[in-house]
């Protein structure tokens, strides 16, 4: 009888290699890791051999970068997400993309189980198995760190290596870094170990070295740097004139950001588990990008569609951050946001200066801005009628009027 085969979200660090085995083990089954190239970079360096030298059956490692930012950050970022006001989501979107993709490889494997190495306090748990419902709710999802036997067998990281090293697990038994990290095309966060301490600067010069994708403000160039966005339908297609795909987009944002200290932030965030978490963010490019959309869309967006649009943004950031990527509701707030980008097309330059996205200038083929209709001069168009606002005025102050004296009764009751 062929033995169960499980899928297994794999990073190859020492979480999920004792993982690995530890699966075998336990459901004396077949493992088959997946490991997603969404910008990791060098981290994805040797993972295959490491990997098929841990026990894996068969390694699946997918460049889904392409994907991952016409699909998920292009979408996003057209919504004008951003959770809790500071957030630009780069470890919540990423998420859906590596469930979906475990999903294929299960079902194209004939896998009837599929697992992950996130703990039971975090987001990413949901993240993963919302996804696995919404797209293939007859896999199995396995959990080790909700399982009380495998917390009871590692209840730290000195045990998971000596379990590493009893099994011939190739990792190296290193001392732990003082935080986590986690690294994608939009960004990479810090978090844990010493950042747990919410007084703890980690902007400070002591801490400068955790940072990868910027440099501080203190260090950027002191001479600023212009860059034209233009935008086509709410998405950027090129950058200083050259025509570019959203990854090229995302990589050449990402490096100009990171020159000049753009998109760090610290913040305490709230953790759909229930409690706050610490969290540090670079977001380089995504920052730019962002600021970019919401300019352009200030020249070309309808009032009430913006206003629309904008009274759903927290509702949607917060889907997103949840795990709710594939929930009908945020597919149909999808298509609200695809509609109100039909004409967010033109062009952006902004100004990057030591941490800044300064505006600089806008301009589009579509522009709801007249220069004539909002002159403070002479309206040679005649469009707007000044003592028009009169009226205008009166109508909308009548119930504060009314309301007003109904307070004045009351008080003098």
């Amino acid at each position: 009888m062929a033995k169960q085969k499980i899928v297994l979200a794999y990073s190859g660090g020492l979480d999920t290699s004792v993982i690995l085995t530890w699966l075998k083990e336990t459901y004396d089954a077949e493992i088959i890791t997946f490991t997603a190239d969404i910008g990791q970079k060098e981290e994805l360096d040797g993972l295959e051999e490491k990997a098929l030298g841990t026990g894996a059956s068969k390694v699946y490692i997918d460049d889904l970068r392409d994907e991952f930012a016409r699909d998920f950050i292009y979408p996003m970022f057209q919504a004008g997400a951003l959770y809790e006001g500071q957030y630009l989501l780069g470890t919540s979107i990423a998420r859906p993309l590596i469930a979906k993709r475990m999903v294929e490889i299960a079902r194209r494997e004939g896998a009837t189980a599929i697992a992950h190495g996130a703990t039971g306090k975090g987001n990413d748990q949901v993240r993963f198995e919302l996804t696995a419902a919404a797209l293939a709710p007859e896999l199995e999802v396995i959990a080790p760190w909700r399982n009380e036997d495998f917390r009871e067998q590692f209840p730290g990281r000195a045990e998971m290596i000596a379990y590493a090293e009893k099994h011939k697990i190739p990792v190296q038994a290193s001392a732990a870094k003082p935080y986590s990290m986690d690294r994608n095309l939009l960004h990479i966060s810090f978090e844990s170990g010493i950042l747990e301490d919410p007084w703890f600067d980690a902007s400070s010069d002591e801490n400068k070295d955790m940072y990868v994708l910027s440099v501080s403000p203190e260090e950027a160039p002191d001479q600023a740097e212009y860059a034209e966005l233009e935008f086509q339908q709410g998405n950027c297609v090129g950058i200083n004139g050259e025509l570019l795909s959203p990854l090229q987009v995302m990589d050449k944002l990402n490096a100009l950001g990171g020159k000049h200290g753009i998109g760090r932030v610290d913040m305490v965030e709230n953790r759909f588990v229930g409690m706050k978490s610490r969290g540090v963010y670079e977001t380089p490019g995504g920052t730019i990008l962002f600021a970019a959309h919401r300019r352009m869309e200030s020249l070309t967006m309808d009032r009430e569609v913006m206003q629309l649009r904008d009274s759903l943004i927290s509702r949607y950031s917060t889907l997103v951050y949840n795990g709710f990527w594939f929930a009908p509701e945020r597919l149909a707030l999808q298509a609200l946001v695809g509609e109100s980008q039909q004409n967010v097309t033109g062009v952006v330059r902004l100004k990057l200066y030591k941490g800044n996205v300064i505006a600089a200038g806008v301009k589009s083929p579509v522009s709801l801005y007249n220069p004539h209709i909002a002159t403070m001069e002479a309206d040679p168009t005649q469009a707007y009628n000044q003592s028009d606002a009169t009226g205008f005025i009166r109508l909308n102050a009548l119930r504060l009027k009314v309301s007003s004296g109904v307070s004045q009764i009351t008080d003098n009751n």
